[in-house]
């Protein structure tokens, strides 16, 4: 399997021209904001509002510790079960199902289920699970660690997480090989498992990749909680105002969104030619590794300016509004994740389900699996595969100049509201058409 394949062929599945396509989005999201400006003139997102209370024996259900205890129980044996089948099954990709257990089950699934009903990764997380069961045994709260995380260390920890997968993913020379994946997962579980025991859950919350991914996400959801920690349903850019802007927040969208970009742009035959050119006496894997560092390095850097392109305030506080505005990037990570990788999910997953007819090579036919095919239910529409995707990257980016809107009237003085955005949009507008063109122009 390869993990790179997500399924879009270039401009020529679109129903119309590339450049109408691309001037189109850019004229619809310059229309958007001035429709907000004129029509948006105070704050309206309340990440407080009391929402929809979900039925009693429902929220019951939830946040019952045996529900809990069964999913924790689930996550452990499922986690086990893929690194016996990393260990013991084929070596060979095409006949393990471990790679897309990662790069599309937890990459990609989990992330999709948690914009649609909140922290799934919380719930799931087999450490997690682990580390109740441990404090659980030593008589100790969850949240109580050996030593205090230090605040202005942030979201930096699970930015360094989600670039180590990343960079497995783009820039590594085997990203599909199942010893790399399991020295990824490993990894993981190894160094979240000691961040648990030292910190507490703030770790998990604050540093685990995995988690903060998914969480920020969450934020996009209907779901929440009042003030009680009951869950209830709200609009989801009230959750969305909700996100806290703390440091390494930048780092985190820009590794998201400058990792995507660097996928779409590695598949053009300019940057695969110059990469082979180079093998010879750089190794790929550190061309590729600066092309990712770069990409990402791009997004967070003219985020960070374009934010700080305003009056009217204290250096202080305008070196702060990159974090604080850096919600804004949240439905953008979401919209490209519903882009890029719509097919892989669909596709790419049923094939990773069907891999488990014979996890360990040993000739099976687990409940007749392996003689079933994957049926190709978006690749087989390209035109309206591509709708939806344009669609997608356009609803993220008007959702996030919305929320970059209302938060800049929270933060900026009433002089600067205007002069103080346009930096700002004028920079997702780029986003926009260069997502556009990386998603179909190659």
């Amino acid at each position: 399997m390869n993990p790179l394949a997500h399924g879009l062929s270039g401009g020529a599945d679109l129903p119309i021209p590339l450049t109408y396509a691309l001037i189109g989005a850019a004229w619809a999201l310059t229309f958007s904001f001035a429709l907000l400006f004129l029509t948006w003139r105070r704050p309206v997102l309340d990440p407080d509002s009391p929402g929809f209370a979900l039925p009693t024996p429902l929220r019951r259900m939830i946040d019952a510790r045996a529900t809990r205890t069964v999913i924790g129980v689930a996550s452990v044996a499922i986690t086990a079960c893929v690194i016996v089948t990393a260990v013991f099954g084929a070596s060979d990709p095409a006949l393990n199902p471990v790679p897309g257990v990662l790069y599309v089950g937890v990459w990609v699934a989990v992330m999709v289920a948690s914009l649609l009903f909140g922290p799934v990764w919380k719930i799931v997380s087999p450490v997690r699970a682990i580390h109740r069961f441990g404090c659980l045994l030593l008589r100790r709260p969850p949240e109580h660690g050996l030593v205090r995380y230090r605040e202005h260390w942030g979201h930096l920890p699970a930015a360094l997480g989600l670039f180590s997968f990343v960079w497995l993913e783009l820039a590594w020379r085997a990203p599909g090989s199942v010893s790399s994946v399991l020295i990824w997962l490993l990894g993981y579980l190894v160094v979240t498992s000691i961040g648990l025991a030292l910190f507490g859950t703030v770790w998990a919350e604050r540093a685990d990749p995995l988690e903060v991914y998914s969480t920020l996400l969450a934020h996009l959801s209907a779901f929440g909680s009042d003030h009680a920690g009951r869950p209830v349903l709200r609009m989801p850019l009230n959750n969305l105002a909700g996100t806290p802007g703390r440091a390494g927040s930048v780092a985190v969208a820009a590794t998201l969104l400058g990792s995507t970009a660097f996928d779409r742009f590695s598949a053009f035959p300019r940057w695969r030619e110059l990469v082979d050119d180079r093998a010879p006496v750089v190794d790929a894997t550190l061309v590729r590794t600066a092309g990712l560092l770069v990409f990402i390095g791009v997004v967070g850097g003219l985020f960070s300016i374009a934010a700080r392109a305003t009056g009217g305030l204290r250096p202080a506080d305008r070196a702060l509004l990159p974090r604080r505005l850096a919600l804004s990037l949240t439905p953008i990570v979401a919209g490209y994740l519903i882009a890029h990788y719509l097919t892989f999910l669909v596709e790419k997953g049923q094939a990773t389900v069907l891999l488990f007819a014979d996890p360990l090579d040993r000739g099976w036919n687990i409940a007749g699996l392996a003689d079933r095919d994957v049926a190709y239910v978006l690749s087989s529409h390209p035109s309206a595969l591509a709708t939806c995707t344009v669609l997608a990257v356009l609803v993220g980016h008007i959702l996030g100049v919305a929320a970059a809107h209302d938060r800049c009237l929270r933060l900026l003085p009433p002089r600067h509201r205007l002069t103080g955005q346009l930096a700002l949009m004028l920079t997702m507008v780029g986003f926009t058409f260069t997502g556009l063109y990386l998603l179909f122009g190659g």
